[in-house]
């Protein structure tokens, strides 16, 4: 594990915003909550729903499993109501506003547990980095960002070569923001709930671009990050489109590195 990124003591909760603050004060659910964001996965979105809850019931913390449907126009939520009338225990929240990163914060500022984090639907990232992930909150991490990067980790399919390359550029072209984190696009992160809410809140950025404001926004907080490497295979079915999105991303990226509190670093 990169123990590099240790980080001084946490902000005030004085940040969190109305809305935040709302949800910060109702009772505790469970101290774990995964999320699930999906958009039109409906075939593979059932085996990944079984797989995490059945991972899930063999941890030694009270937990919840919960889907995001981020807009999906096939049958996404009904494949997570038949999964819950089956008796597999998983919610289902809507999030109208395109975007991983939208449907992500929606899961966080709605989350009453302890500690929130989401995987990815494909479920890339084995299921065992949640046994990991929870002892890292456990002794203390406010953020714990999967790695396919980081030493120790290990990819079992990797992405095409075009991909690779274009990961490639994309870590320079990010690397003020990200500071000495490896891996920004993990689709694996978990949190401290109370402490994410802030930057959660304050997310501008709802494409693919997302995870690197929120990397930035907790190291301009403080927070005391740590990269997990993971066991990861390449899926499938990626709904990234390299010219299109890729256009955006590049936008998000530009409008990020121009945003002043991500430069001179936010208030703590």
């Amino acid at each position: 594990m990169n123990l590099s990124l240790q980080s001084p003591p946490p902000p005030s909760p004085d940040w969190l915003t109305p809305r935040a603050a709302a949800f910060s004060a109702l009772p505790q659910t469970a101290e774990l909550e995964v999320l699930v964001p999906a958009f039109n996965e409906e075939h593979r979105l059932e085996a990944t729903l079984r797989t995490l809850a059945g991972h899930l019931r063999g941890l030694p913390v009270s937990t919840a499993l919960r889907v995001v449907d981020n807009g999906s126009s096939d049958r996404t939520a009904d494949c997570v109501d038949r999964v819950a009338a089956s008796g597999t225990p998983v919610t289902l929240t809507g999030c109208s506003l395109r975007g991983k990163g939208a449907a992500v914060a929606r899961g966080v500022l709605t989350s009453r547990a302890r500690w929130t984090g989401f995987c990815d639907a494909d479920l890339a990232t084995s299921v065992t980095a949640l046994d990991d992930a929870l002892c890292l909150l456990r002794n203390g991490w406010q953020v714990v960002l999967g790695s396919r990067l980081c030493a120790g980790a290990t990819l079992y399919a990797p992405q095409p070569p075009a991909r690779r390359l274009g990961g490639a550029g994309f870590r320079l072209l990010t690397r003020r923001l990200r500071g000495p984190v490896t891996d920004t696009q993990c689709g694996f992160k978990f949190f401290e709930t109370a402490a994410v809410r802030p930057v959660f809140a304050r997310l501008t950025t709802t494409g693919f671009a997302f995870d690197v404001e929120v990397v930035a926004r907790c190291r301009a907080r403080g927070l005391r990050m740590i990269e997990l490497p993971v066991e990861w295979e390449n899926r499938r079915g990626s709904s990234f489109r390299p010219v299109t999105d890729g256009r955006r991303v590049a936008v998000d990226l530009w409008r990020l590195h121009r945003l002043r509190d991500l430069a001179e670093g936010e208030p703590t």
